[in-house]
């Protein structure tokens, strides 16, 4: 439970608006623009211009904002483009910063592991090409914040910093900029859909000057999604097992709003999510009376927390032994995987690998329909 709800604070949520600039729709046409492709994700978009391409970002924040404007100049162009940008990027990037987990796989996926230089509370890191590198004192620790080592990241002279807006604030954002460092806000958390988040490997890839691996590798994750969320739509509605979600924290049950990334990919795998006319995109809290009147016989209980078996779980807190999933043994987690320093996986790879997390599911509910596949992320309490 520590873990989850380290994790899902990142760093940095979004105060700051004074540098938000954006550009009319004619100079957009002076541009020459061609719009690429996006197929889920909602919170930016991508401009191909001769020889640059300009990232607009539209949902960095929770709210309505100006779009925050960056431009990437390819490695030959000497020429900016007439405009406001909030950040320019040069071609090639060598030194980056980043400041969330889901953002470790978008380098690595896309063959620049090899970039990072920094990153806040290197423990959290699963990935064991960048733990190698971490070893051989490559990548530098920022502490729990890089907003709190303003001077270590100027110190580190990254090409770009990549900022997640889910956290605290932005106060750093204008020294970043007066400084010459290009501040960019991601704000793939946002998105609706599990196949949105995962196409900011297209935002991560604009920046690196790999726009058509980000495209090909979203690509794959995009087919096996949508074959696996086909498998599981030709399931009977009558046959759905019911589901249970979330775990208690200080008496508050807290559970996935209906519209939020677990919510969906529970609904899309197949099963009958006990909580989805609680509607929300982020967790929402419920009395423990509420959760037991409504989900006792609920067949599967669905991320766990980071209990590592039964006994422990009903030792933490015996209330969890009343219901049925509980005292069946179908109760998962999604701890399977940990890195060497006790980051857990599914904090950092899921977001990009929605398909493996709604096969996961699918096996775990109807285990025949995917009959040679091994759970990646998710694992059954006491399971050997």
């Amino acid at each position: 439970m520590r873990q989850a709800f380290l994790n899902i604070q990142f760093f940095f949520f979004p105060l700051f608006l004074a540098l938000i600039s954006c550009q009319s729709s004619q100079e957009k046409n002076d541009l020459n623009l061609k719009v690429l492709t996006m197929d889920y994700a909602e919170g930016f978009k991508v401009y191909q211009g001769e020889g640059f391409k300009i990232i607009d970002v539209l949902k960095a924040y929770p709210g309505k904002h100006q779009p925050f404007r960056y431009l990437v100049l390819d490695e030959n162009q000497a020429i900016l483009p007439e405009g406001k940008f909030d950040a320019v990027i040069r071609l090639p990037v060598n030194k980056v910063i980043l400041t969330s987990t889901t953002q470790i796989p978008h380098l690595e996926y896309l063959g620049e592991s090899s970039t990072l230089i920094g990153f806040p509370n290197l423990d959290l890191i699963s990935s064991e090409i960048v733990r190698q590198r971490i070893s051989l004192g490559k990548v530098t620790d920022l502490g729990l914040s890089a907003q709190t080592n303003y001077e270590m990241v100027l110190d580190l002279e990254p090409d770009w910093i990549m900022i997640s807006t889910l956290g605290e604030d932005l106060k750093n954002l204008g020294l970043f900029q007066k400084s010459g460092i290009p501040a960019l806000l991601n704000g793939e958390y946002l998105e609706e859909h599990p196949l949105g988040r995962a196409e900011w490997i297209k935002f991560t890839g604009a920046l690196l000057g790999k726009w058509e691996e980000a495209e090909a590798e979203f690509e794959t994750i995009k087919m096996a999604y949508e074959s696996a969320e086909e498998l599981a739509s030709t399931i009977d509605q009558s046959s759905r097992p019911k589901i249970m979600a979330g775990v208690m924290y200080k008496d508050i049950w807290y559970v996935p709003g209906a519209d939020s990334w677990g919510a969906k990919l529970i609904l899309a795998a197949g099963g009958d999510y006990l909580f989805k006319e609680h509607s929300g995109t982020g967790s929402i809290q419920l009395s423990y009376e509420y959760v037991l009147e409504n989900a006792q016989e609920a067949e599967y209980w669905i991320g766990a927390a980071d209990f590592n078996n039964l006994k422990e779980m009903g030792k933490f807190d015996p209330r969890y032994t009343h219901f049925n999933a509980f005292q069946k043994g179908q109760v998962y987690t999604y701890t399977k995987k940990k890195g060497a320093t006790g980051g857990l996986e599914y904090f950092e790879l899921g977001y990009l690998r929605p398909d493996l997390i709604l096969q996961d599911l699918i096996k775990v509910m109807y285990p025949e329909k995917l009959p040679d596949y091994s759970p990646y992320f998710y694992s059954r309490l006491d399971e050997k």
